[in-house]
């Protein structure tokens, strides 16, 4: 699809403009009508997409090294690009990132994944551990093989043992060991591919800010890490037909992506609190029902054919203690410095599981209380948030589940690469700390678990920052850079220019509600 047209054609973006929220006339829409009205012919329908460098003050003030922002007269989206369209350029950056991020590997690739040199070098991936002791150098396939134990769900598994397949020759050899590095990087550099263009093609008239997703540093630090970015790609093509109202197909996705990783399953309380907020549960009630077959599909055939491999996941997952960089890690590394009382696993699952349960309350609350809709993209990216920030376990590579919907909840290049890069120093902290405590590493290349500590609370502090951001933009769209551009939600799918059925009310009294028109019809 040649995207210097915007989305899928001019049809689906005319729809999310024709809501009662566009004031023909006025401000930048007028002079979008205006455009469109003395256009040639051949180029009515087509819409201006939204130019970073033009919109974004970050870039536009980037750009003065480079001639200044892209002129006003250039009508990207209208004009066809010719050979470097959206798409392509986008594809072209993420291949040159995927590039990096392999290249960082390279003393690994080079000299093999051992520790604490792994550590150091910064060059750690799951890939070689599990090949080497999960029995896949061997033949072992994951979940179904004999006393396999394998603490991953079954698509992540189906991955990890066809793979395995690919490698050519037997044992746990150095050569094996990096070929099958390789082959899932390369697997994996496709997924971003595939995350970068559904980001792009749901994102309206702003296929730009897929750009975010495509130059990522945390996906070029931490994509290879582990198999996530599968999860993150499905999560995206779900999200993708969800915008398109192809709702089996959305929750088909979003099914196959909880087999892959749990939390593309929070996306469905994001699409239930839009189903409150407007009357129009059949949208929930399809995704739902589709993510659930798919889910099964899956699944039940683990599970019948060897049930307690496929239920170690779950077991592995509920019986862990508090993991590297969660806050309850970091509060036990504290506590255990001042000889304060840690907190016990059992104590770690209640409040984890408390905490997060009011951290979706209150998203709830603002889904509910905001004058006007949110849009999908920013309820999916606070709840995952919250998710992450209550979690007992935090992995460097999560941050990839975050990149896109940050990309779709608030595109903005400042904040993004502030966050970006303090999860940078979160992630090389993160090394430096287990080349210690795992290894015996040198002291000359450890880290002090106070800076590692203070790591993890700025990595803590920083997305919350954005969960601020994304809120603020919820009750105030004029600071929304999606509804700025006079768009309600291009992700929204059959909630797009959809009325409000249900709003709270809280300055009113306790318990009343205030059932109104949308905010955007005022």
């Amino acid at each position: 699809m040649n995207t210097s047209e915007p989305v899928a054609g001019a049809h689906a973006v005319t729809r999310g403009l024709r809501g009662p929220w566009r004031q023909p006339g006025a401000g930048h829409g007028g002079k979008l009508e205006a455009m469109e009205d003395t256009q040639p012919p051949e180029h009515r329908g087509r819409l201006r997409l939204v130019v970073p460098s033009r919109s974004d003050v970050l870039l536009r003030n980037f750009t003065e090294l480079v001639g200044g922002p892209l002129g006003a007269r250039s009508a990207p989206g209208i004009v066809s690009p010719g050979v470097f369209t959206v798409e392509r350029v986008l594809i072209l950056l993420t291949v040159l990132a995927a590039l990096a991020g392999i290249l960082l590997k390279g003393y690994c690739r080079a000299n093999g994944w051992e520790s604490p040199t792994q550590f150091y070098a910064t060059c750690y991936s799951d890939f070689p551990e599990l090949f080497r002791n999960r029995g896949l150098a061997d033949g072992n396939f994951p979940i179904l093989g004999t006393g396999s134990q394998f603490e991953y769900p079954v698509l992540t598994g189906l991955i990890a043992g066809i793979t395995a397949w690919l490698v050519p020759g037997a044992g746990a050899s150095d050569a094996r060991i990096l070929a099958y590095f390789d082959i899932n990087a390369v697997l994996l550099a496709a997924a971003a591919v595939v995350t970068v263009l559904a980001t792009a093609r749901m994102s309206a008239r702003r296929p730009w800010d897929a750009a975010m997703v495509a130059l990522a540093p945390g996906i070029i630090l931490a994509g290879t890490i582990n198999w996530d970015l599968w999860a993150v790609a499905l999560l995206a093509v779900g999200m993708y037909f969800f915008s398109r109202e192809r709702l089996v197909l959305a929750g088909v996705f979003i099914g196959l992506a909880t087999a892959a990783k749990l939390y593309p399953l929070l996306i469905l309380g994001a699409i239930l609190l839009l189903a409150l907020r407007t009357g129009r549960f059949q949208p929930f009630l399809k995704t739902a029902g589709a993510a659930a077959v798919s889910w099964s599909v899956v699944n039940l055939p683990f599970a019948v054919a060897n049930f307690p491999g496929w239920a170690y996941f779950f077991q592995f997952s509920a019986d862990r203690g508090a993991g590297y960089s969660s806050p309850w890690f970091a509060y036990n590394l504290v506590l255990g410095r001042l000889r304060g009382q840690e907190l016990s696993g059992a104590a770690v699952d209640l409040l984890s599981l408390g905490l997060f349960a009011i951290g979706c309350g209150l998203i709830a609350v603002v889904a509910l209380t905001a004058p006007r809709r949110p849009r999908l993209a920013q309820l999916a990216f606070l709840i995952v948030a919250a998710f992450i920030l209550t979690n007992k376990v935090y992995s460097p590579q999560f941050v990839v589940w975050l990149i896109p919907l940050l990309a779709l909840a608030r595109p903005r290049w400042r904040d993004f690469l502030v966050w970006q890069g303090i999860e940078g120093l979160h992630w090389a902290a993160v090394w430096m700390y287990l080349g210690q405590v795992t290894s015996a590493g040198s002291s000359q290349h450890n880290l002090d678990m106070p800076y590692y500590v203070l790591a993890v609370a700025a990595h803590m502090l920083a997305l919350a920052y954005l969960m601020a951001r994304v809120t603020w933009d919820i009750y105030d769209p004029s600071y929304d850079p999606i509804r700025r551009h006079h768009l309600d939600d291009p992700h929204g799918g059959p909630f797009t220019g959809a009325p409000d059925r249900f709003r709270l009310n809280l300055r009113r009294r306790a318990g009343s509600t205030l059932p109104q028109k949308a905010a955007s019809d005022a």
